[in-house]
């Protein structure tokens, strides 16, 4: 069945005036007798009473009429949800986002984007880097911004920022009064560390096994700052990423090691399409982010 000649048909069951509704659809008035044979011989019933030239629905054609009505409203309503998701100023962006990047990151840029483009919508989605990079693949998110760069080719990136890792020391610390420090000084503190599922553990992992210890972990937790929280009560150390408006307390000092820090940047699905708002958010945040790394001056 033809979408144009079931309007058509929806047109007729509501004036059964073949002249009328023929100049109003703007066809001829045998064009449209030929739709309404063609769909009763399609579903097997005579659909209208034909008394002389006129036409009046009967039990079987308001029945159908009914169900095509409701059906091409859907029709409708769903080419319109399209377009609008096609318009990158109305459209939607899914987007996954580290705990640690939800207190800075994240409401920095969509602030920024919704300043330009008030009418996209967002729906945001909060995990580790395993859980974010299961839900990319599978179809449930559009974006990450997230760390480190995920390890499958399937998967675009463009790096954002690099954030370096400060050793987190309680107040009254023997090393808080410094603002350097080696990982093997604090060899032999407890740790507050993040938990396997977070993007940062395996980096820290690995600083700590070039620092040539395996650390004492106390507590293991998501978000930065119950981590900082923790250490500030003083029930260890913490590696922790620095990042604008950190807290002072507790101290953070600098690490010498090699490596001491993580990039985090803005993945995507390298074959899947990406929607006009999508596209566009994506431009952006690469743009603006890429102008704040030249403004950042070096520390």
């Amino acid at each position: 069945m033809d979408v144009q000649e079931l309007r058509w048909f929806v047109a007729v069951v509501e004036d059964p005036n073949l002249t009328r509704v023929a100049g109003a659809l703007h066809i001829s008035q045998p064009a449209l007798s030929r739709s309404l044979r063609r769909l009763e011989l399609t579903v097997g019933l005579q659909l209208f009473d034909r008394v002389g030239r006129s036409l009046t629905p009967n039990e079987y054609g308001r029945m159908l009429a009914a169900r095509v009505a409701t059906s091409l409203d859907e029709l409708d309503g769903g080419l319109q949800d399209v377009r609008d998701a096609g318009d990158p100023e109305h459209g939607e962006v899914r987007l996954g986002f580290l705990h640690t990047l939800g207190t800075w990151l994240v409401p920095e840029v969509l602030g920024a984007y919704r300043a330009e483009h008030p009418h996209v919508r967002f729906r945001l989605g909060q995990a580790g880097a395993g859980v974010l990079l299961a839900e990319l693949l599978a179809g449930r998110q559009d974006l990450l911004l997230t760390s480190p760069r995920p390890d499958d080719s399937s998967i675009g990136w463009t790096e954002l920022l690099t954030e370096p890792l400060r050793l987190a020391v309680p107040p009254d610390h023997r090393l808080a009064s410094r603002r350097r420090a080696a990982l093997r000084e604090v060899a032999e503190d407890p740790f507050i560390a993040f938990g396997p599922e977070a993007g940062l553990r395996p980096l820290t992992d690995a600083l700590f096994q070039k620092a040539g210890f395996s650390p004492r972990v106390a507590f293991e937790g998501q978000d930065a700052e119950t981590l900082r929280g923790l250490v500030s009560a003083g029930l260890g150390v913490a590696l922790l990423p620095d990042r604008p408006g950190t807290p002072e307390t507790p101290p953070l000092l600098a690490v010498i090691d090699v490596g001491a820090h993580r990039a985090v940047g803005l993945a995507w699905h390298l074959s899947r399409y990406q929607s006009p708002a999508t596209a566009s958010f994506m431009a952006f945040v690469a743009r603006t982010r890429k102008t704040s790394r030249r403004k950042t001056p070096k520390t």
